[in-house]
């Protein structure tokens, strides 16, 4: 269960030196900063990813959402041996706690071996057609925060505008495939995507 809410679910996770501080990272917009995640946002990320649309969007997140699911994920992925690197979307701009605190979606990075990692994300979906996940992958490959050397993703052949995202951020098309998702309680077709970092 310890892979259950990557976004996208992702290749074999690989253990490495863990001790890479997160930071906050700008957007090229300024519409919001991709941060780590909080105990706090346990509400919000519950809501919008206990959204059917969202979970079938998805290799991994379930539903409905098993209650403490999300304070599980949040836990792995503030401890100092996650494999999965995460940030929130949080579209105050300053990343700051207060009443303006917005959690958009979610972005990561699960940790492959070779320097290579794999991304996974959602978008809340009332921010959907928004251009929110194009300028939050932009914005991560651009800071590359764990120094890949490359980037894998994967998106379900039934949406297009994640396939967007990825080929507007310099993503190249490299196969077909097809992944579980929990939500369908299927396989479904995939189309898979590399980005060479540097």
């Amino acid at each position: 269960m310890k892979d259950l809410f990557t976004p996208f679910g992702g290749g074999k996770a690989v253990a490495k030196d863990t001790t890479i501080e997160q930071k906050t990272i700008a957007t090229e917009a300024g519409r919001f900063v991709l941060r780590p995640p909080r105990k706090a946002d346990a509400g919000l990320i519950t809501l919008y990813a206990g959204d059917r649309r969202v979970a079938e969007g998805t290799r991994s997140i379930p539903h409905p959402l098993p209650p403490g699911l999300v304070e599980g994920y949040i836990a792995r992925a503030l401890s100092p041996e996650r494999d999965e690197d995460v940030w929130i979307m949080d579209g105050t701009g300053d990343g700051a706690d207060g009443p303006g605190q917005e959690v958009l979606g979610v972005i990561s990075l699960t940790r492959m071996d070779r320097g290579q990692s794999q991304l996974g994300y959602w978008v809340a979906p009332g921010f959907w057609n928004t251009g929110l996940a194009s300028e939050a992958v932009r914005a991560l490959v651009a800071a590359n925060p764990l120094g890949n050397v490359a980037l894998f993703a994967e998106v379900f052949q039934d949406n297009a505008a994640s396939a967007r995202v990825l080929t507007n951020a310099g993503f190249a098309y490299i196969g077909d495939a097809e992944a579980h998702s929990i939500a369908r309680g299927a396989n479904v077709p995939t189309w898979t995507y590399i980005r060479k970092m540097g």
